[in-house]
């Protein structure tokens, strides 16, 4: 791995990134071109200067995403923690870029006094995965809230859409882009309510205490791996197979909740891979059930 700066640019270039450094289950191998844009313009430039045919990929936190052991071709552009930009606007809209952790949006709107975004501290990852897939906990939706999004195109530029051009169900979202060149969130306008933000602080404090009962911290994970089917539960139906506890390699179906693979220490991107799809495979045995994953799974194999 190696890092760069350039005259054009005011972010950091790494060559041959190690991808299990940047996602929440700690496996990947390496990334060709890693970029971390100081801010939104910087992006852009980054952007426009890439040759046509490189691919690219934005990533957050890294969570919900298994990068494959011998990695990714291309560019992968990580915002996260530096694309931080929050604002409030007249009072009830807030504008906030995609490098936000959602934790910390949750925490600052309920210690401004606001309402409403307090299922994002139970989200592990940035405001811009949270676009992306629509992501959700404790009974909250991202979309919902959401009034104008800002995106940033193939060739840099960017684009103010209404959150109405977009086609949000569970845990999927279909811009106007769609077929077409492709854009990516660096920003959110979210539509805020005034509250009691003290009681809002005593909400996320619950949650994350409930949260931490029932999910497996502390160990190298991606969150839920399966959506759960309509009128289920996909841990439910894991658990119902006898699968807590099952291990392929050092990859485990955590034994407290049946929807969470961890990393015991060793795991490799196949192993968890392998995983996934034999957990799937068995709940349509048993149940006749076709589980969704929600993990993004990229990368050479």
């Amino acid at each position: 791995m190696m890092a760069v700066t350039t005259p054009e640019l005011k972010g950091v270039l790494k060559f041959d990134e190690p991808m299990s450094r940047h996602t929440s289950w700690r496996v990947g191998g390496p990334a060709d071109h890693y970029y971390e844009p100081a801010d939104i313009e910087d992006l852009a430039n980054y952007l426009r200067q890439l040759p046509e045919q490189e691919p690219v990929m934005m990533i957050g936190l890294g969570s919900n995403l298994l990068v494959r052991d011998r990695g990714i071709r291309g560019s992968v552009i990580c915002p996260a923690g530096l694309l931080d930009g929050f604002e409030i606007q007249n009072g009830k809209v807030l504008r906030v870029e995609a490098g936000v952790p959602c934790a910390i949006v949750a925490k600052r709107c309920a210690k401004e006094g606001f309402t409403g975004l307090e299922f994002l501290a139970g989200i592990p990852g940035t405001v811009g995965g949270a676009l992306a897939m629509n992501a959700g906990a404790f009974g909250g939706e991202t979309w919902p809230l959401v009034k104008k999004v800002e995106t940033l195109d193939r060739h840099g530029v960017f684009h103010l859409r209404d959150a109405d051009e977009y086609l949000v169900g569970y845990r999927s979202v279909i811009g106007p882009e769609a077929g077409k060149l492709q854009e990516w969130f660096v920003a959110a306008h979210f539509v805020l309510e005034k509250g009691d933000g003290e009681k809002s602080l005593k909400r996320i404090k619950t949650l994350l205490a409930e949260r931490s009962k029932k999910q497996p911290m502390g160990v190298p994970s991606c969150g839920s791996v399966f959506r759960n089917p309509k009128g289920d539960h996909a841990a439910r139906l894991i658990e119902a197979c006898g699968l807590k506890g099952f291990r392929v390699g050092n990859a485990q179906v955590s034994e407290k909740h049946a929807n969470f693979i961890i990393n015991l220490g060793e795991a490799s991107a196949a192993d968890i891979e392998k995983l996934i799809l034999l957990v799937a495979e068995r709940v349509r045995q048993e149940h006749g059930v076709s589980l969704e994953s929600e993990v993004r799974i990229v990368g050479d194999g």
